[in-house]
């Protein structure tokens, strides 16, 4: 295994503030919901639309909530437990589902994540690895991106031994507009320790993990 420089104190129940990409709506930041609404009202009138219409009178002010939402993640404690039985097998949360916005065009990609650790010293809560999913793919975001930042956050808090995380997506701003290729997912991936050098625990996890390579 490679050698890695890890800080000398983790803090086990440590909160996950916002992560270090720029899309996301950064703390003690207010929003203003009400220059959004008029940023869309005005990007409506650009469009040709009827902002008076009674089906849109309304819309500005939705898409502006909507945006908000999908732009702020709430911080939130990411528990792992002493691993007092020395479980070093495979951990694997299969088909987590997680939707994000596509930093380049402003439209939804969506999908699966699975995630998978061997754990060492300490194991995390099954649910929390659904969370750490959610809580980078809010913001706005490149499937590489999003990718990596949620095994370099397991490998952090963990300090497992194997880090594995594949993320399948459909990205409407493909099979929208452009080539308009309907039902094509891209497949992105990052292994880290274990599962980056040992193919046999490479093979173990996309085996599990039902992903083709």
């Amino acid at each position: 295994m490679t050698s890695t420089t890890w800080i000398d104190e983790i803090d086990p129940n440590r909160a996950l503030r916002s992560p270090s990409h720029p899309g996301l709506v950064r703390d003690g930041v207010p929003v203003d919901l009400d220059a959004a609404a008029d940023a869309v009202r005005s990007l409506l009138v650009a469009l040709g639309q009827d902002v008076h219409s009674v089906h849109l009178q309304d819309t500005p002010r939705r898409v502006a909530a909507a945006y908000a939402e999908l732009l702020t993640s709430e911080p939130f404690t990411l528990t792992t437990f002493p691993n007092d039985g020395r479980y070093d097998e495979l951990v694997l949360v299969r088909e987590i589902p997680f939707r994000s916005l596509c930093e380049h065009h402003l439209l939804p990609f969506h999908g699966v994540a699975h995630i998978g650790y061997l754990p060492d010293e300490r194991i995390v809560g099954l649910s929390k690895l659904a969370r750490v999913a959610e809580h980078f793919a809010r913001g706005l975001q490149v499937q590489e991106r999003l990718t990596q930042q949620i095994a370099n956050c397991l490998q952090e808090n963990l300090r497992a031994k194997g880090v594995a995380v594949v993320l399948e997506a459909e990205h409407l701003c493909m099979s929208l507009r452009g080539v308009r290729a309907h039902g094509a997912h891209t497949v992105t991936s990052t292994l880290l320790g274990l599962h980056r050098e040992h193919p046999a625990t490479r093979q173990e996890f996309f085996t599990l993990a039902r992903v083709r390579h």
